[in-house]
């Protein structure tokens, strides 16, 4: 099952979902995030799907939202909806996700692969919650996985600053699972998509889970985010903000 960009297929026990637009970084239009969103739940429920792994083509994992093209408002609202409802699919998934982060990972790319139950990330890649330089915030559940991870301060810090974190620092500081030399990033993520596909499925399923529920309101964190987002499209901040992307100047918010 395949989306022109988003490529889903089953290797023995490995569910693979990738974000297949390297020319634009994997930024994801509408059409992707459905289409990713439906790869997810679709692999979930294959009972000979031990683990599902999430990556993008290239050498990014996802750049955000694709700004490049015209973006009317239902084109806004559905790429709001379809991060949302990827985050929720990998949340909710009892099969382990695995989120394969070689490169930039950024906005709603960032919010999908804290979503996942582990995120390798390469020691050089770029992690960014790159929402404020558009005068938006934090959607896909990030609101809740970035606090869950590292605390309101650093979160915060990221939030409202658009600090660049490496993956190197990321692992540090506990907002991704683990941090690997670019070099022996492939072998790690052999060995990690191997040694998920051979843990126990339902002890898996329940432990994930459990863990879950005890740091993330997944419902209330959603609706929150996508209310305030809605409002925050339709506001002259965000076409400068928009406007601001497209000329790669810095935006002048409240003129």
């Amino acid at each position: 099952m395949s989306d022109a960009s988003v490529v889903v297929r089953v290797d023995g026990a490995v569910g693979h979902v990738t974000l297949a637009a390297p020319d634009r970084l994997n930024a994801v239009d509408v059409a992707m995030l459905e289409a990713a969103a439906g790869g997810v739940r679709a692999l979930d429920a294959d009972p000979a799907v031990r683990v599902i792994v999430v990556s993008g083509e290239g050498r990014a994992f996802c750049a955000g939202a694709d700004l490049s093209v015209h973006l009317d408002e239902g084109d806004l609202d559905g790429t709001l909806h379809g991060v949302g409802a990827v985050s929720r699919a990998v949340i909710e998934a009892g099969t382990p996700v695995l989120a394969l982060v070689p490169g930039v990972a950024a906005g709603a790319g960032l919010s999908m692969a804290l979503a996942a139950d582990y995120v390798l990330v390469a020691d050089d890649a770029k992690l960014v919650l790159a929402f404020g330089a558009l005068g938006l915030m934090p959607d896909g559940g990030a609101t809740s996985l970035v606090v869950a991870n590292i605390g309101r301060a650093r979160a915060l810090r990221l939030a409202l600053t658009g600090e660049k974190l490496t993956g190197a620092v990321a692992a540090e500081w506990g907002l991704v699972s683990e941090s690997v030399a670019a070099e022996a990033f492939s072998a790690r993520a052999v060995e990690l998509t191997a040694h998920l596909a051979g843990l126990a499925p339902r002890g898996t399923a329940l432990t994930a889970a459990a863990i879950t529920v005890a740091a993330l309101d997944l419902d209330t964190t959603l609706e929150r985010e996508e209310a305030g987002q809605h409002e925050l499209l339709r506001t002259p901040d965000f076409v400068e903000g928009l406007t601001a992307f497209r000329e790669k100047r810095r935006p002048t918010f409240g003129a």
